[in-house]
């Protein structure tokens, strides 16, 4: 398999680390994006025969979301040794599930530390490497506007300095830095998006909704990113199967896809 990019652009759907949610909601989608909850015996808790039924039942690809709140990088280069090794034991069994890509958020546990920055480049090139080695794409997320998360430039050079796929997600980068945030970063760092997060966001603090329903100009996507032909994950905290699949349909128009939603 080629895990630079897919051939053409995908879309699918988040469903969090809920197998139930998966069968009731997935269906029409490309894929899956399987969520790692923060328990200590992931994945050993997952029912991999039943997922990966699932996904052969509704004719489904799967990628994953590493552990959400996982630091990168830390000051203590022994803790950055353990947190690499432990990515690399989700990636093996990400590789033995079939996933295609796994989302690891951008997080340093002191985001305004510029000392630490060299030292999430390297942890950050050593995971995508251990991704490598078991056929899976590791995408870095943008998550600036939370406590842990890398501002949206830094995290960008540093991924163009690793060579390390993005996954771009729109309504992290509107809370973080609005409209002009977005056009930005992937007017500079665009090359690098192979997977995005859609959903739709609003300043006072509202996020993950419908796309239609926030403030977020979508037409972005398409000036910055043309024809697109990477994955792109619905992340809209519903389970409202009509609001799912109109927000795929918005963005396919968006990027002037053929679709089925």
């Amino acid at each position: 398999m080629d895990i630079d990019r897919v051939s053409a652009m995908e879309v699918g759907l988040t469903v969090g680390d809920s197998i139930e949610r998966l069968e009731a909601t997935a269906t029409g989608f490309g894929f899956v994006e399987f969520g790692l909850a923060e328990a200590a015996d992931v994945p050993e808790r997952i029912d991999d025969a039943r997922l990966q039924a699932a996904c052969d039942e509704l004719g489904l690809a799967l990628d994953i979301h590493l552990p959400f709140k996982q630091d990168v990088a830390t000051p203590v280069s022994e803790i950055n040794d353990a947190i690499v090794e432990y990515q690399r034991q989700l990636l093996s069994w990400a590789g033995s599930v079939g996933a295609r890509k796994a989302v690891l958020h951008g997080t340093v546990r002191n985001p305004s530390d510029v000392s630490l920055r060299p030292t999430f480049a390297s942890q950050l090139a050593d995971i995508v490497e251990a991704g490598r080695d078991e056929d899976v794409e590791v995408v870095v997320e943008n998550v600036g506007h939370q406590k842990l998360g890398l501002p949206l430039s830094v995290l960008g050079d540093i991924a163009t300095e690793v060579d390390a796929p993005i996954c771009f997600d729109i309504g992290h980068a509107y809370m973080e830095d609005g409209n002009e945030g977005i056009e930005r970063f992937l007017r500079k760092y665009g090359e690098l998006v192979s997977h995005l997060h859609v959903h739709d966001a609003r300043k006072r603090g509202d996020t993950h909704l419908p796309v239609g329903a926030g403030e977020i100009d979508y037409e972005l996507l398409s000036t910055q990113l043309g024809s697109f032909d990477g994955t792109v994950a619905v992340e809209v905290f519903t389970d409202d199967v009509d609001l799912l699949t109109d927000t795929a349909r918005r963005v396919a128009t968006t990027f002037e896809t053929d679709s089925d939603y």
